[in-house]
């Protein structure tokens, strides 16, 4: 779109083309509205996208996000998308020692298999019934739960009736999880695997009043009603790529090098103003859509900035010419990948990380999670590393707040991803630096980012890959009837920000769109 086309009118402007922006333009423009999207990047995708980081290796890595868990199948059928998930037939490794001797839980590849791991790790069936227990209960909630992240928001009341289950609304919404867990767990290393997806991108205790922690933990585990979590076939941009050609077949114009810098408005018409590399233009709409963090939005609409978002993540990409072996010799490196890979993960280990970074200081001990994706897809990789038997793996890293990076961001990434490793290495037979593959340079593929460098790659306030913390999926005082409303009736949030946002979802698009549908029926 030139910057000297005079001002056009359509019927909404969506601000940010990311998932969520794709989402909502896809659903508008098949609703017959007009539909111009600005994504001031050269291509779409936001957060959720699939790129080659490392220099003449043919291999398509998730950079930023990875699996799938929140996207409901509705938003797939609704707009035909040609995207799909593959299930994961391990869901987690935890490596231990018991008795000087190396071990580990694995969690997955059938209920018998399960069993006989916890018994082989705690010494009985006590932990294992317990998990039973707590997962059925998670799993009754997430069946009542996900699917109101699609209608307008319920009250609180509605949905504590809706999930029928007072233990489960006690646990999970009014005390910090860690009561639960160490109410239903016995077992350190078991209540530590449990507790990870509480903490996942959430800096927080086990017991922190706020009860930010439940939040995260909730989302992590209501996904599609069952909390699986899985991976995207041809990587997260396969996604976003399908979105994008969905919103371009249904009408949606989408002008990338299109930076959106104020929206002016009286509540009932909108000017969006953007710059490009040849100047400034002008596009008119009677909705603004934001795909953003609420902090970018205060920006361009002038308004007062919201509380200041902090991530807590290390997010680190690689690519090994073989998995590594593990100590724990009575697991295949192959079924160890495939799930989550939980690294220093233990409950007093999380909690002394947490306490180590909440007072300044980096994790002695630092907790963190892998997976590789090209176990359970290998399309990400080209046919001749594919053949060779390259592997990719993804770890994220837990308990580092964006504060601990201000002081020097490329010493403590460097440091942070030494010790990070160091702790990877204790569980393996053999060094990760043996594995990993080198670049058509001779560098090592492996790629690290902080808080920070989210921040300034991606506009991630803080890092924060939710933009702030993490709502309640209900209504409450000033959320609106689809928790994407803002101050303006006719400009509306509709990034990870969003109530019910965060995580890759489409959700707040979905919501978003239907709140303008709703508006202008």
């Amino acid at each position: 779109m030139p910057a000297n086309e005079h001002t056009r009118t359509y019927d909404a402007v969506i601000v940010g083309g990311g998932h969520n922006g794709l989402v909502a333009a896809a659903y508008l423009a098949r609703a017959g509205r007009s539909v111009l999207v600005l994504e001031r990047l050269d291509h779409t995708g936001g957060a959720a996208i699939s790129t080659r980081p490392f220099a003449g290796v043919d291999a398509r890595l998730s950079r930023y996000s990875y699996l799938v868990s929140l996207l409901p199948q509705k938003i797939v059928r609704d707009l035909g998308l040609d995207f799909r998930v593959r299930a994961r037939t391990i869901s987690s490794y935890t490596p231990a020692e018991r008795d000087g001797r190396p071990t580990g839980l694995l969690v997955g590849g059938g209920e018998q298999r399960t069993r006989e791991a916890f018994a082989r790790l705690t010494g009985g069936e006590r932990e294992y019934q317990a998990w039973q227990r707590f997962y059925g209960m998670t799993t009754r909630v997430a069946e009542r739960v996900f699917p109101t992240l699609t209608e307008p928001l319920p009250t609180r009341e509605e949905l504590r009736s809706r999930i029928d289950d007072e233990t489960a609304w006690r646990a999970l919404f009014e005390e910090p999880i860690g009561v639960v867990v160490e109410e239903a767990f016995q077992d350190d290393l078991v209540r530590g695997i449990v507790l990870t997806d509480a903490l996942i991108g959430t800096f927080a205790d086990a017991h922190d009043p706020s009860l930010a922690q439940n939040r995260c933990f909730l989302y992590h585990v209501i996904g599609g009603g069952t909390g699986a979590w899985d991976v995207p076939v041809g990587g997260m941009g396969a996604l976003t790529d399908a979105l994008a050609a969905a919103a371009r077949s249904a009408g949606a114009v989408i002008a990338t090098g299109h930076e959106a810098v104020r929206i002016a408005t009286d509540g009932h018409a909108a000017e969006v103003t953007y710059r490009t590399a040849d100047g400034e233009g002008v596009a008119a709409a009677r909705h603004v859509l934001v795909n953003a963090s609420p902090q970018d939005l205060a920006v361009l609409t002038g308004d007062p900035a919201p509380e200041p978002a902090e991530g807590a993540q290390l997010k680190v990409n690689m690519l090994l010419t073989r998995l590594p072996k593990l100590r724990d010799t009575a697991v295949d490196p192959r079924e160890a990948f495939a799930g989550t890979f939980h690294i220093a993960e233990g409950y007093r280990q999380l909690a002394t990380a947490h306490a180590q970074a909440a007072a300044g200081e980096l994790p002695a001990v630092p907790p963190s999670e892998i997976y590789c994706h090209s176990l359970t897809d290998p399309t990400i990789l080209g046919p001749e590393l594919a053949e060779r038997g390259y592997q990719t793996l993804t770890l994220f890293g837990l308990h580092t707040p964006a504060r601990l990076f201000d002081r020097d961001n490329d010493a403590v990434r460097e440091e942070l991803l030494k010790s990070t490793l160091a702790q990877l290495d204790a569980q393996l037979a053999e060094p990760l630096a043996d594995c990993l593959a080198t670049d058509a340079e001779g560098r090592p593929c492996i790629e690290a980012k902080t808080p920070l460098d989210l921040e300034r790659d991606l506009r991630l306030p803080g890092g924060n890959i939710f933009h702030r913390t993490l709502s309640w999926p209900y209504a409450q005082e000033d959320t609106g009837r689809w928790g994407v409303e803002t101050r303006h009736a006719n400009v509306l949030l509709c990034g990870a920000g969003a109530v019910r946002g965060g995580g890759v979802s489409g959700v707040p698009g979905h919501n978003a769109a239907m709140a303008v549908l709703e508006a202008t029926a």
